[in-house]
């Protein structure tokens, strides 16, 4: 990895809620969740669902803040909202790595991470959860001036 030129570029730069939603660890519940959302013409970006023994945690992004907000409080379960970079990757290897790497170089923290399948040859999507997240914003964008590929940015919408 050393001897690899980084590929990092930003396009844009907004606010983007990661939904953390609490689910009891039983058959239908992420089915109830999902379909809520379906139902309401929610289009998620990004998902991921994490178990522990007694509950899960549903982490997900979503297109219309304001409108998963809604359907998440109408079904009544503990949710927290946390502001996450959204990262548009090109779906090839060493994508992640660079912004990895590049958030590394700089002493940013990521606390988590998760990224969507991307179709061969197209575009996936790089969730970071970031201990400062202004830096991080700072030290991509600057890397913006160098590179077109991929494109960093956070997403639609604060709480």
């Amino acid at each position: 990895m050393a001897n690899r030129k980084l590929e990092i570029a930003m396009a844009e730069v907004k606010p983007f809620t990661q939904f953390s939603v609490f689910l009891v660890n039983k058959p239908g519940v992420l089915a109830q969740v999902t379909t809520a959302l379906a139902d309401s013409k929610v289009n998620l970006v990004a998902v991921t669902l994490v178990d522990s023994q007694e509950h899960g945690v549903l982490r997900m992004v979503a297109e219309k803040p304001d409108e998963a907000r809604a359907v998440l409080k109408k079904l009544n379960l503990p949710l927290t909202e946390t502001e996450v970079l959204c990262v548009d990757l090109p779906n090839r290897p060493g994508a992640l790595a660079d912004v990895a790497t590049q958030l590394g170089k700089e002493h940013i923290n990521i606390n988590y991470a998760y990224v969507t399948s991307g179709a061969p040859g197209g575009r996936t999507t790089g969730v970071f959860k970031v201990a400062d997240q202004a830096k991080a914003l700072h030290v991509l964008k600057k890397a913006t001036a160098k590179h077109k590929e991929p494109n960093l940015h956070r997403g639609g919408g604060r709480r």
